[in-house]
């Protein structure tokens, strides 16, 4: 059992330390880290200087620190404190962060990581390096205070999260799993205990191109012959018909699907990205897209679609296509050339997780907060993030308070960061336990 001393003093070097970790966490926002997947430029994509900035930390903490590339030049690290895997556990955090958008709308630059009425300003502070700073501050607190841990405690800071997890799939493959893991995204000081499977997925519809300036023949009854010709078959039109379909069967899945700790209506079918055109090139899109003078044969619709945690990815790829069937059924001219539904999109994935309420990390981590005087309410993730890929070791999301992810003058509190941090330290001693 671990004394309440020993904890004790742990909270009490991290408040010392308070002004470190704030100052590490802008140090960490003024490095920009912009996923090159959404903009390149060698003055953005500085994923390599952060994590080496990170390594050091860790380095500093005295854990045993690994890097190995995701990608060229996008390393992911590892830090480790060895010991038992029976009780072990791992922290979780992304460095990458997407575009700051219009840079002149922030009241402060994206990357200044300007203090002001208790908050830290720029972008990546909420999402995620204010969590990720919070459980670096506690490892170090955990090396001031020489205590060694009985399981083995880990840090993954990786890359490629905003576009689509490809970072932390990379790092936990042929690794040893850890017994638990907590994702520090900020959550409010939630804490977080499921969210919902994601898929990416697209529908190609099938038209007939035929010359605009005949359109009339295509949509009105005309006189049969020889002689007529051919009527085209809008493929635009048909995916503007399929997009309302799909809605219906969106308010159906929000009106029948339900989870008691996610929002009503969670099961989205957004249909985020429309191309219609005339061809089929290479890359699954149409080729000609400029020439209203044609009438598109080739429409294509990626979906961002969410299922419960209660579900599998298997069901829900059935009933979409099940869907999409019956509805085709419905139009001649679709039952002769079905709509074609492609997975796995960009090869983006993210499974459900549905970690019991009631396990001992998450008391733990209420334990912790209520201590602290942090809300410390279960609930869920409505978004996804990379606890999806740790397959067995029931994760947990928690981290800071914060808003505007993704948004002008994102922003994290500095006293949320301080109390996550005590959360995390106290938490890692609980779960992995001291040697004796």
């Amino acid at each position: 059992m671990t004394s309440e001393r020993t904890i004790n003093q742990v909270i009490e070097q991290i408040e010392g330390d308070r002004d470190w970790l704030v100052g590490i966490v802008r140090d960490l926002v003024r490095i920009p880290t912009v996923n090159p997947k959404f903009e390149r430029d060698e003055d953005l994509n500085r994923e390599d200087q952060c994590q080496q900035l990170v390594g050091n930390l860790l380095a500093d903490a005295n854990m045993a620190v690994s890097t190995a590339e995701a990608f060229p030049n996008r390393p992911n690290v590892v830090g480790r404190l060895d010991g038992e895997d029976g009780n072990s556990l791992a922290i979780n955090g992304h460095i990458d962060v997407v575009p700051s958008g219009d840079v002149d709308a922030w009241t402060t630059g994206p990357f200044e990581a300007a203090v002001r009425d208790g908050r830290i300003y720029g972008r990546g502070s909420y999402d995620m390096k204010g969590g990720l700073g919070a459980a670096i501050g506690a490892v170090r607190a955990l090396a001031a205070c020489g205590i060694e841990l009985a399981g083995r405690l880990e840090i993954h800071s990786v890359v490629d999260e905003e576009a689509g997890g490809f970072g932390t799939r990379a790092l936990l493959q042929g690794v040893p799993r850890t017994t638990a893991v907590i994702v520090a995204e900020p959550t409010q000081t939630d804490v977080m205990v499921c969210q919902p499977g994601l898929e990416w997925v697209r529908v190609t519809l099938r038209g007939l191109s035929a010359h605009a300036g005949w359109r009339y023949n295509d949509i009105y009854p005309q006189p049969q012959g020889p002689d007529r010709t051919r009527p085209g078959v809008n493929a635009a039109e048909l995916a503007t018909r399929f997009i309302d379909a799909i809605a219906h069967l969106e308010r159906s899945w929000g009106k029948r699907k339900f989870h008691p700790l996610l929002p009503p209506g969670i099961t989205t079918i957004s249909p985020s990205v429309v191309h219609a055109g005339v061809g089929m090139g290479p890359n699954g899109l149409p080729t000609s897209v400029t020439n209203p003078a044609t009438t598109p044969d080739v429409a294509t619709i990626d979906f961002d679609l969410k299922y419960l945690p209660t579900e599998t990815s298997e069901q829900v790829r059935r009933e979409f296509e099940d869907f999409v069937h019956h509805w085709a059924m419905m139009d001649p001219w679709l039952r002769e050339h079905p709509p074609r539904v492609q997975w796995d999109l960009y090869g983006l994935h993210f499974p459900e997780f549905n970690t019991d309420p009631d396990g001992p990390l998450v008391r733990s981590i209420l334990r912790q907060s209520a201590r602290h005087g942090l809300p410390g309410r279960v609930t869920g993730f409505p978004a996804v993030c990379d606890g999806a890929f740790y397959e067995g070791a029931d994760p947990v999301i928690f981290g800071p308070c914060g808003a505007d992810a993704h948004g002008v003058d994102e922003w994290v509190d500095i006293d949320s960061l301080i109390g996550v941090a005590k959360v995390m330290a106290v938490t890692a001693i609980e779960h992995c336990g001291v040697a004796q």
